[in-house]
């Protein structure tokens, strides 16, 4: 990052080519649109890569300071991403309004759903153990759903637990249990 702008993470594209493609296809994405970064390397000799797929997603933006492109804030990983009634929706979204709202713990697990023809969602989350009242779990139910709701644009379903209510795993945490019937 330049220390005259702060404005992103320059690529020094004189070691490294990079492209945004497209998740799904592996299509390269107009410039300045999102997609998935991959990484050719130029320089490396010990460990060549030919289109390294990183799975974040962002897009590259036009040199400031420096005349390599930037790279956008990451916007989520392509191997997370939900699509839910035709939203893109990602757990760090729903993470980052979680640690935002007062009385819930930060565990939670994201329990897709289909009720009738509608996909749903669910957040199962726990309460922080000075906030167990069912008055206190209501209002924080309340404000989490109403902030993914202004944020990512989707109506979801909240479970407040008691503290230690969400299952915990070894390892990598599994944040999405997808329940809908397989077509």
């Amino acid at each position: 990052e330049c220390v005259e702008t702060k404005d992103g993470l320059h690529i020094w594209e004189d070691h490294f080519y990079p492209e945004i493609i497209d998740p799904e296809t592996g299509d390269p994405v107009p410039d300045g649109e999102i997609g998935e970064l991959v990484f050719t390397t130029l320089t490396k000799e010990g460990l060549p890569m030919i289109r390294y797929r990183t799975r974040d997603l962002t897009r590259l933006l036009p040199g400031t300071a420096r005349s390599m492109r930037r790279m956008e804030k990451i916007t989520g990983r392509s191997d997370d991403m939900i699509i839910l009634r035709g939203v893109n929706v990602f757990p760090t979204q729903v993470e980052e309004q979680l640690l935002a709202t007062d009385g819930l713990a930060p565990h939670f697990q994201i329990e897709l759903h289909r009720s009738g023809r509608m996909d749903g969602m669910r957040v199962h989350c726990e309460c922080l153990p000075d906030a167990t009242s069912d008055d206190a779990r209501s209002a924080a139910a309340k404000a989490l759903g109403k902030r993914i709701k202004d944020v990512v644009g989707i109506s979801v379903e909240i479970t407040v637990a008691d503290p230690g209510g969400v299952a915990r795993s070894e390892g990598k945490a599994v944040r999405v249990l997808d329940n809908r019937p397989k077509e």
